[in-house]
């Protein structure tokens, strides 16, 4: 009976910590996969570096960025497709678009 009444609050307190820590930051990583999932040409993004630019070209896992212009010219980058953060949408930034 001891052994019982010891081991039901040690369950309790992995359970509430399952369901505190670990579900919420499951759910954020299966938002943020499925956001770069759907990016698109034209999408504005920001990496995770503060970078904004907005996607000009999309391969497996590289993102091409136009991040300005100089000289009639546009200034691109490649960046991985995981360091995206935020898509930008009406000046907000949208972490996980569904």
């Amino acid at each position: 009976m001891d052994f019982i009444t010891g081991v039901i609050p040690l369950i309790l307190i992995i359970g509430v910590f399952y369901f505190l820590m670990i579900m919420p930051q499951q759910r954020k990583i299966k938002k943020h996969q499925n956001m770069l999932k759907n990016l698109s040409k034209g999408d504005e993004v920001v990496t995770e570096g503060g970078i904004y630019g907005t996607i000009v070209g999309l391969k497996d896992n590289i993102v091409v960025l136009k991040v300005a212009t100089v000289k009639d010219e546009d200034v691109k980058i490649e960046v991985s497709r995981a360091r995206i953060a935020f898509v930008v949408k009406s000046g907000e930034l949208i972490e996980g678009v569904d």
